[in-house]
Parts: C-alpha cells; sequence; structure tokens
C-alpha cells in the first residue's frame, strides 16, 4: 500500500505539476495565517452568581478587556463558551449585565458562523477598534458541562497566574481505611486531565485552597489532619502530577474558577521538589456529621438566624432573615455568589452554586429585613454581611434564594420507584440489609401520609410530594414489580417532614408489623418540582378580631356544620353564643396552584348553605390555654376555594360561582370576611384570662405543600369577660424572646 501511494503521488506530480503546486501554496498560506491569528484568552468575571457565567473579557496584548454587544450572538456566545471549555452556550446578555468593566474595549462587532475554534477567528472591526461604552459590555451564560478532554493551553507569556485552567472534574479520594465512610470528607485532591486522574503539589497549595475543595463539595469547614499516615502511603505509591499550582481566594464556587500558580517543575523521579500530594480534610455540617450509634446525628435544637424555605431540594430555598423576632426576606439588589455561600456556610452546607434573584424559589411575606447586601465571603453570618437597612422600592417579586452544594450521601441509592407512569411516582421500594445481603423491599402503607411522601420525593432528588397513596397496581405491572421487591421491609414509618431519608424517620426498626398496608397495598408517591405554599396574613387576623353575641336561631346552618362547641347543642333557639369572629387572609406565596385534593365527583353538597366542600377540613380554629391545652375550638369547612384578588398583572383563575373551579392560583390569595358563617371560636364557656389563639391551614396535611411550617399562625390574646385584645400574631410558631431576639450590633447596616 505504502509503494502504491508512492508511485500514485509520483506519477500525479508528473501529471499535474501546477495542481500539485496550489496544493501546497494553499497549505502554506492556511498554515501562515494560523499562525498570524491574534493570541487571546476569555475568562467569566463580573457580577455572576454561577461558574458558568459572567461578563466575557479577552487577555490581548498583555491587557484584559471587555467585549461590544454590537452585533453580538448565540454564534460568537457558542464560540466562546467552548473556548472555555464548555459544552456551549445558553444564552447571552448585553448591556453590561453582569457589571460593566475597566479597561480597553478589545472587540466589537463579532459576527461567527459558530464553526470557529476560537473568538480572534471571528470577523470583528479588529483588536481595539470600538465606539461602545462598557455600559455595552457583553456577556455569556454556559452550558455547565465541560468538554471531556479538554485541555487549557497557556497562550499568554506573562500573567500566568491571572489565567484559569479548565478541568474536566475534580475528586476528593479516600484512602482505603476510609472507603466506608459517608460523607467522604477527607482524601486526596485530584484532577481529571485528558481522561487521567493527576494529584497536585502542595507546595504552593493554602489553606483557603482546601476552603473552596470543601465548599464545593458541600462542607462549610475544613481542619487539620493525620500528616503521618498520607507521607508513609505517598513514599509507596507512584505519583501522577498535575503540571500548575493553584491560587484561590476562598471564595470560588470551583476550584476550577481558581487562578493558575507557577508552572510545575517536576523531576525525574515524579517528584515535586519537597512536596506532597494535596489533602483536604473536610467538616461536615452537623446535619450530614456521622455518629458510630444512628448513622448521622440528629439536628440539634438551636435558631440560626437564618433559614431557607420553598426549595424542592435539601440545600437551596428562599433566604429568610429573623430579626426582632419576626421572619422577613432579603432583596436580590446586588445579591451574587458571595453573599449567597455566606448563607449556605451557615446552615451548615457547602459553597454557594447558585444566587438566584428574581423570586425563583417563590415570593416571602411580611417585611424586607437585608437590600444591597455586601459582604468579603468570611462573615460567619449573613447578619455580618453590611447591607442597606432601607428596603424602598423592593417588592417580593425581588426576593434572593440560593441553591447550596451539598454533601454526595448516596440517599438517593437507597431507594426507587417502581411501577409508576413515569419516573416521578410509583410503589416506594427501600434498599436494606437482610440475612447479610442488600435486598429490595416495600414499605407499609398503615398511617402513610403527605409528610412522608415528602421525605421520599427529597430523597429522590425529584422535588415535593403532590400525593401520597396506597398503591393498587393492574395485575399485569403487579406482577411484574412484585417479583423484585414483594415483601414489605419497613413499616411504622413517621417522619416530622425534615428528614433527609426516610431511615431517618421513625419506623419498626427490624421488627415489622403491617396487617393491613402491605403486597399491592404498599405506600406510594407521586412527586412534582413545584408545589403550593398558604399563608395566613397574621396582621389582618390581629386587626379584625371582634366579639358578637349571636342568637341560636340564626345559627342553625353553623351548628349543623359543626362551627359551635358542643354545649351549643343543648341551647334553645333565644339563648345567644358569644363568637370570636376575625378576617383571615390565605395567600398562595408557593410555585404551583393550590387545589382541593378531591375532584368535583366527591365533593359534598351542604343543603343548609347551598354550597359544595371541596375540602371537608381547610383550616382549624382554636383558642388554647398558655399550657396549649384546648378551650375553645372550631373548624372552616372548605366550602369555597377562589381568587379574591390577586398581585398586579396576575389572573384570577378560580371562582366558585355556577359549580366553578375551586383552588388558589400563585400570587393570589382567598379572603374568608369576618361576616361569614363559622369564620368564628364559639368562646361562650369560655372563662376570662390569657390564652394562645391559633389558626392552622391545611391541618391534615390533605393538599401537598412546600412548606408546611408557615401553616400555622399564632397569637396572643387577652379577654376580659366582656372585651378581647388580640397581639403579637405572628406566622409561625411563636419565638422565645430570650432566644431569637436581635440584641443591638448584630445587624450591620451602611
Amino acid at each position: 500500500m505504502v509503494l502504491f501511494n508512492a508511485l500514485a503521488g509520483e506519477s500525479l506530480a508528473m501529471a499535474f505539476p501546477s495542481a500539485l503546486c496550489i496544493f501546497s501554496l494553499l497549505a502554506l498560506v492556511q498554515a501562515q495565517s494560523e499562525s498570524q491569528q491574534p493570541k487571546i484568552q476569555l475568562r467569566l468575571a463580573g457580577n455572576k452568581r454561577k461558574h458558568y457565567e459572567g461578563r466575557l473579557e479577552v487577555f490581548y496584548n498583555n491587557e484584559w478587556g471587555t467585549i461590544c454587544d454590537d452585533d453580538f450572538s448565540i454564534l460568537a456566545a457558542q464560540v466562546a463558551c467552548r473556548e472555555l471549555g464548555f459544552l456551549g452556550a445558553v444564552s447571552w446578555s448585553p448591556s453590561a449585565k453582569f457589571g460593566q468593566g475597566e479597561g480597553r474595549i478589545w472587540l466589537d462587532n463579532v459576527h461567527c458562523t459558530g464553526r470557529e475554534k476560537s473568538l480572534a477567528e471571528c470577523p470583528s472591526n479588529g483588536f481595539g477598534v470600538s465606539d461602545c461604552r462598557h455600559s455595552e459590555d457583553v456577556g455569556v451564560i454556559c452550558n455547565q458541562k465541560r468538554i471531556p478532554g479538554h485541555r487549557f493551553i497557556n497562550t499568554m507569556n506573562n500573567n500566568v497566574e491571572t489565567l484559569e485552567e479548565r478541568v474536566e472534574e475534580i475528586r476528593i479520594r479516600p484512602i482505603s481505611s476510609h472507603l466506608k465512610r459517608i460523607p467522604v470528607t477527607e482524601g486526596y485532591v485530584e484532577i481529571k486531565e485528558r481522561g487521567k486522574w493527576r494529584q497536585i503539589c502542595d507546595e504552593e497549595w493554602t489553606p483557603l485552597n482546601n476552603r473552596v475543595v470543601c465548599g464545593m463539595y458541600g462542607f462549610p469547614g475544613e481542619k487539620n489532619y493525620n500528616n503521618k499516615v498520607y507521607k508513609s502511603l505517598s513514599m509507596r505509591k507512584k505519583k501522577n502530577y498535575w503540571g500548575f499550582s493553584v491560587n484561590c481566594t476562598g471564595n470560588e464556587a470551583h476550584l476550577s474558577s481558581c487562578r493558575l500558580g507557577k508552572p510545575l517543575e517536576l523531576k525525574r523521579n515524579g517528584t515535586c521538589g519537597r512536596g506532597l500530594p494535596v489533602v483536604v480534610s473536610c467538616v461536615p455540617g452537623r446535619a450530614f456529621a456521622p455518629s458510630s450509634s444512628t448513622g448521622f446525628r440528629k439536628k440539634m435544637k438551636f435558631q440560626p438566624l437564618v433559614r431557607l424555605r420553598g426549595g424542592s431540594n435539601i440545600g437551596e430555598g428562599r433566604v429568610e432573615v429573623l430579626k426582632n423576632g419576626v421572619w422577613g426576606t432579603v432583596c436580590d439588589d446586588n445579591w451574587n455568589l458571595r453573599a449567597a455561600t455566606i448563607v449556605c456556610r451557615e446552615l451548615g452546607f457547602g459553597s454557594a452554586k447558585e444566587a438566584l434573584t428574581g423570586a425563583k424559589l417563590g415570593q416571602g411575606m411580611g417585611p424586607v429585613h437585608m437590600n444591597e447586601v455586601e459582604c468579603s465571603g468570611f462573615e460567619k453570618s449573613l447578619t455580618d454581611c453590611y447591607f442597606n437597612n432601607d428596603a424602598l422600592g423592593c417588592s417580593h417579586e425581588e426576593d434572593a434564594a440560593v441553591r447550596c452544594n451539598i454533601p454526595a450521601m448516596g440517599f438517593q441509592k437507597r431507594i426507587r420507584l417502581s411501577g409508576g407512569r413515569n419516573p416521578y411516582e410509583g410503589r416506594v421500594e427501600v434498599l436494606t440489609e437482610k440475612n447479610g445481603s442488600l435486598v429490595w423491599g416495600t414499605v407499609c402503607s398503615e398511617n402513610w401520609g403527605m409528610v412522608e411522601a415528602m421525605v421520599v420525593c427529597r430523597q429522590l432528588g425529584l422535588g415535593f410530594a403532590s400525593y401520597a397513596f396506597q398503591v393498587n397496581l393492574p395485575i399485569k405491572v403487579l406482577t411484574k414489580c412484585l417479583s423484585y421487591a414483594d415483601n414489605v421491609v419497613m413499616s411504622g414509618v413517621r417522619c416530622s417532614g425534615t428528614e433527609m431519608s426516610l431511615p431517618q424517620c421513625l419506623h419498626h426498626g427490624k421488627h415489622i408489623s403491617c396487617p393491613k398496608g402491605g403486597g399491592r397495598f404498599a405506600a406510594g408517591v407521586s412527586c412534582s418540582d413545584s408545589a403550593p405554599d398558604l399563608v395566613l396574613n397574621a396582621q389582618l387576623v390581629e386587626h379584625t378580631t371582634y366579639l358578637e353575641d349571636r342568637p341560636m336561631y340564626a345559627l342553625q346552618c353553623a351548628l349543623e356544620e359543626n362551627c359551635l362547641s358542643s354545649t351549643a347543642k343543648k341551647n334553645d333557639h333565644s339563648s345567644y353564643r358569644r363568637l370570636l369572629r376575625f378576617s383571615s387572609q390565605i395567600h398562595n406565596v408557593g410555585r404551583s396552584d393550590f387545589r382541593p385534593k378531591l375532584g368535583y365527583h366527591a365533593w359534598t353538597w351542604h343543603e343548609c348553605h347551598r354550597h359544595y366542600h371541596s375540602m371537608e377540613v381547610f383550616t382549624h380554629y382554636d383558642l388554647l390555654s398558655l399550657n396549649g391545652t384546648k378551650v375553645a375550638e372550631g373548624h372552616k369547612a372548605s366550602f369555597c376555594l377562589e381568587d379574591t384578588q390577586c398581585d398586579e398583572g396576575i389572573q384570577k383563575r378560580y371562582v366558585c360561582a355556577n359549580f366553578g373551579e375551586q383552588g388558589i392560583t400563585v400570587g393570589c390569595w382567598d379572603t374568608y370576611r369576618h361576616d361569614i358563617d363559622c369564620q368564628w371560636i364559639d368562646i361562650t364557656d369560655v372563662k376570662p384570662g390569657d390564652y394562645i389563639f391559633q389558626v392552622v391551614i391545611n391541618p391534615n396535611y390533605d393538599v401537598a405543600e412546600s412548606d408546611y411550617s408557615n401553616n400555622i399562625m399564632k397569637c396572643k390574646c387577652r379577654y376580659d369577660g366582656y372585651r378581647i385584645w388580640m397581639y403579637h400574631c405572628h406566622t409561625g410558631e411563636l419565638q422565645k424572646k430570650n432566644c431569637v431576639e436581635v440584641l443591638p450590633g448584630q445587624f450591620k447596616s451602611h
């Protein structure tokens, strides 16, 4: 074959000498043009909330500069993102969305076809030729997945420390004695480059680098480790070092966002001077810390000043801050990864992977406590950061949220759904140890409810539960499923709703007892990535409370619907009942509409009031003694769920008239006026004194919500036998002043 090719080439040269000259000339011109291309380097900078987005900057002629948004397109963004080591671009942003840059505007009127290997190959006005201002700096959002095998090539002669190395993957590799520990908190830091795992030399390694590595793996802190063990191991094993050192500031979301240090000078024997492979030892948050007895430590009861609400998964949610005993939100002005990371670390997670704006995880209620937050990145709490107390102009449409890095706990590997119509639903099956081996089995559905289903969906990473049910599968499907997991392996499950996995809930352990809820009636769930969230307007309750003495002849319908105390049944029509009346305004601040659990066909018709009940019990109204004992109670049947009023720009969807659909739309609220039947508590038999007034929405968890903790409202109440005073109304549990009162100096503001 070689001989044939040689002869063919010789004969071609003799027959077409001019053709070969042309081909050679074209190849020479192409090679010269490639060699004459400007050498540039790209980076993402500015007010970015993710490591794969930001203002696009170019390093040219030993100076960093920006790119003008004139004629920029998604094709140019694709070229830039691939040059940065990402699979491609998701979108691009004009008008300095990620903040205005400084220095030169290197490129303007960039036109790319999308096939170029570098932005330098795309036609433009030329480097430094621009009539733009930095208010026109372009930004890009790249696909967060990196190109497999992509290798960063340093094209600059100087300022190597300002460049970013693009790597495929980073891991913490534990030594053999730590392999079974979950989560992995200690081990060698290794980088995957061109398909091979490599160690990092620790000569230039700093504690700030440890902070970044631990943060990206979901750990809030780092600690010292036994250096002798790793030194001994490194002496015995061959090492394969990465070619650079790393220089982090401690605020990066990912190690690949750190700047490069100097190139590594490896010796012939593969060592890095006097250095050894980098090892990190991370400190897990209290919820993830392993213990020898239970596997994981139970959450200690402490009162942080920050919490997350409305998130579908562990470590994400709307940021809420406690100030003077009242929870409020944070405005998203200047909200960035640095501030978000402070929140994540404060709550026992790692660094933030996203800083979300625009109420993407739902709108809160109440005050906006913080605005224009500025953090250095090393504060212990968000309340230690500087911020503006004045939140004028900030609405709950601007509530800030976070998504945090969390440790890899392996929860998803020990649970699955089977037999469903899609991956989001099915019978719950758990992996458990039986007779020395791991087997799949079902969960008993006795007392199985929405709270338990919420834990399952969270463990699977599927968001919120939309239904909790006893699985009654068709025979064909059942036969197929039961052949794999037909035994009940978990029973008596009772969850609080805060657990990260089903085994953390109370259950029977090895002593299984399931007389009615096994086999084809095992526990099942249906999950959803969004859910409603109902919150009662506490201030309206406080401002509309009053007493009314009403005759029994006007309360017959209420008596039939059990809206009066049991003693009312003995009264004649001429007697009176004393009613504690109030208005309630129930907002849906979640991310999906609140709909009754039952459809039209299952609604109950009540002849007396001439209406349908879509939920038999929608709220509980109770008057409690100071020790929590009920002294008077009443329930509010949900005879009509509708959109009484909505935020600006949101259309009403649910109206009860003419047997219409019932529900509460996201961003709307349902108002029950004080003069509606059953909108009261019967306090006829209550003695004067101090009490707690309590309202609980969706008390039986009949409908899934993203947050049940805000379904309760409590007020302090004083009754003297003639008048009543309602004060200190709070959504959620009443805060104990000695635990949560914010002291002077705890909040710093501009």
